[in-house]
């Protein structure tokens, strides 16, 4: 069958829903295209273009499920799946819990995105390596790193007569300063849903999206000259702490994956159960799950088609909301809101940065942490390492590199021993690096903590 465009294959493949009235059906129809750049030692190294469709098809039959994805996808090719599913579905265990497909039919505005694939082309790119490299070399640093652009085209279409569309075109930049010295490391990223510019898409330039980042240059180098200092270890025991809006971003999904999401509470493993509405955290503290916030990776619905807005997840420090999706809503009992936890946006405070610096007799500067894993999900506590740009403080001056730390903590501790926030906030984004190099972003300020548990030096840069 000869499909001329994504919509007229999406009608095509929408018609089979009607055609199993046996069966409740859900089919996401994707068109993911990317072009993935990687660096090396300030070189390019390879650059990577996909455009990949595909469909993820979803059956029931008597509260039994069969999932099947098909690349390339056609009418007769899912056809094909279904009939072989329906020799086997009846063979599998039911899943007792199991009510409806989602039944939210609302729309959100069905935004057509700039493809960012086209806006920040391979020259761009290698461009704005060029003036990093021009900026840091002579510090005598090497280069690594991605710069990824994504474009998706998404419909969602389900037998309860959801039929939904949504665009994506996320970019990612992420670099990291290696001194060919001492080793000690320098990581950076930038990224969202669009370039931030104060023009609109009509009037951009290949010279005010290279002039963008080359803004962003000047703090990246500034790290880069801290980290020429010398480089020490320090002891285990509790210090006060700045935490990097990359360190508190990662706790907060940490957290969210394990205690916020509607899905702990039927595992008994979140110790919020039973607290929405009591205060839990100090006044100054509050989260948000925010899908239309500037810059963060926009999205319409959650992962079944439930049409998302702004979620208080905490409030001045009071537990609103669990991010409920449809299965465990119906399951539990809970107002489904969809939310997924990947917009996450903590409101800033009234401290400026090197206000908070100054304020610190002698502490960390923690850049980033890596290798976390949880010690125990329900009460939060986890272990990790700090890494690329761990700095001491000594009378309100960052003045050494310190070695990679691990530190053993709970996060509510932290998020409990909060005495400053900064005023304004930096938006991170993240990417999987595999697959479909997936990109979601987060928007938070520098903190500062008390009492924050280092358990040991690693010895190393």
């Amino acid at each position: 069958m000869a499909i001329s465009s994504l919509e007229e294959l999406k009608k095509s493949i929408h018609s089979i829903i009607g055609c199993y009235p046996e069966l409740k059906m859900s089919i996401h129809l994707r068109q993911w295209q990317t072009d993935f750049l990687r660096f090396f030692k300030s070189q390019t190294n390879y650059n990577i273009s996909k455009n990949t469709i595909y469909a993820d098809v979803q059956l029931y039959k008597d509260k039994k499920n069969y999932s099947f994805t098909v690349n390339n996808p056609s009418v007769e090719l899912i056809r094909d799946r279904i009939v072989e599913a329906l020799k086997v579905i009846d063979k599998l265990p039911p899943d007792p819990d199991f009510v409806d497909l989602e039944t939210n039919l609302a729309k959100g505005i069905e935004v057509v995105k700039e493809n960012q694939i086209k806006i920040i082309s391979l020259d761009m790119k290698i461009e704005i390596l060029k003036s990093f490299k021009a900026k840091i070399e002579p510090l005598g640093f090497d280069l690594y790193g991605t710069f990824i652009c994504n474009n998706e085209i998404n419909y969602l279409m389900n037998s309860n007569g959801l039929d939904k569309k949504w665009e994506m075109s996320p970019y990612y930049f992420e670099i990291k300063a290696v001194s060919n010295k001492t080793e000690v490391t320098v990581l950076e990223s930038f990224g969202g849903d669009t370039v931030e510019l104060d023009t609109s898409f009509s009037d951009i330039n290949c010279n005010e999206i290279v002039q963008t980042f080359k803004n962003k240059v000047s703090d990246f180098a500034q790290k880069c000259k801290l980290a020429q200092n010398e480089v020490i270890d320090v002891d285990s025991g509790d210090y006060e702490v700045i935490l990097a809006p990359r360190c508190i971003g990662e706790l907060m999904q940490y957290y969210v994956w394990s205690n916020l999401k509607v899905s702990s509470v039927d595992r008994e493993e979140t110790d919020l159960i039973g607290k929405e509405g009591l205060k839990v955290f100090p006044e100054s503290f509050s989260l948000y799950d925010s899908p239309q916030h500037r810059n963060v990776v926009k999205t319409e619905y959650g992962s079944e088609g439930h049409l998302i807005g702004e979620l208080p997840i905490f409030e001045k420090g009071v537990f609103q909301n669990f991010l409920v999706n449809f299965y465990y809503g119906k399951k539990l009992g809970y107002e489904i809101n969809g939310n997924q936890g990947n917009c996450l946006v903590m409101q800033t405070g009234e401290a400026k940065l090197a206000a908070m610096i100054k304020s610190v007799k002698k502490g960390l500067y923690i850049s980033s942490f890596h290798y976390m894993n949880f010690i125990n999900e329900r009460e939060t506590s986890l272990t990790g390492l700090t890494r690329d740009g761990t700095f001491l403080i000594e009378d309100g001056q960052i003045t050494k590199v310190v070695n990679n730390l691990r530190f053993t903590e709970k996060i509510t501790d932290i998020l409990n021993n909060i005495t400053d926030i900064e005023d304004k906030s930096t938006v991170y984004p993240m990417s999987d690096n595999y697959g479909s190099f997936s990109i979601s972003a987060y928007s938070m300020p520098h903190i500062k903590v008390k009492e924050f548990n280092i358990s040991s030096s690693t010895k190393t840069v």
